[in-house]
């Protein structure tokens, strides 16, 4: 299967819908087939389920600039260049608090089928895991400076190096301004450690993706 024809797939679906938990289907799909980079966030916003694109709302300017701080050239070298998805592919509606719904398990379970594909059709070799739900789906259940600073395999173990390990797995907080995790010094610093460690492994497949091209 093609990723365009992956694309259609996802965007023609109605599964939420049809159970109830959408008024509509608005999927957000963004990326190239030879992608080497995947960023799973955990669902796209009001604003993205506008634009159809991934990370446009308030959280957009906080995230490039981590992802510039760890090795990218730009906001427009990320979105070309790294192939951005979630947990699912829909807008969950507000919660009770006034912020984004997070999805519910059943939501998640009827989504899993299109994030496997898309893992199966990139095969990325490395995959930036942005808030809970993306560290849920991959990683042992560990408090989020347990994780945050790490990296890991695909089977959840940590790994002290990413030299040979692909695909890497690199979670990081949520950008979003609701969250007060960065409130704490010693957060920010690990969020600091994750973009170190995070900045040669990019680098080295942004370049080996321009060579390819």
């Amino acid at each position: 299967m093609s990723l365009a024809r992956l694309h259609r797939e996802i965007l023609g679906c109605t599964r939420c819908v049809e159970a109830g938990y959408l008024p509509r289907a608005a999927p957000v799909l963004s990326g190239y087939p030879d992608n080497r980079i995947m960023l799973i966030g955990q669902a796209p916003g009001a604003v993205e389920a506008v634009r159809r694109l991934p990370f446009q709302g308030r959280s957009r300017n906080v995230l490039m600039g981590w992802l510039i701080r760890a090795g990218f050239s730009s906001e427009a070298q990320v979105r070309r260049q790294v192939y951005m998805t979630s947990i699912t592919k829909c807008f969950p509606g507000k919660g009770t608090g006034g912020g984004d719904r997070r999805p519910g398990r059943a939501e998640v379970d009827l989504c899993r089928s299109h994030l496997d594909r898309q893992l199966a059709l990139i095969k990325p070799e490395l995959l930036i895991l942005v808030g809970g739900l993306a560290h849920e789906r991959f990683l042992p259940a560990r408090p989020l400076d347990a994780l945050v600073g790490r990296l890991f395999d695909l089977s959840g173990q940590e790994v002290t190096s990413g030299t040979h390990i692909r695909p890497l797995l690199v979670p990081l907080p949520h950008p979003s301004g609701a969250s007060r995790w960065l409130n704490a010094v010693e957060n920010r610093r690990l969020l600091d450690r994750a973009l170190r460690r995070l900045r040669p492994i990019a680098r080295s497949l942004l370049d080996a993706q321009l060579v390819g091209a």
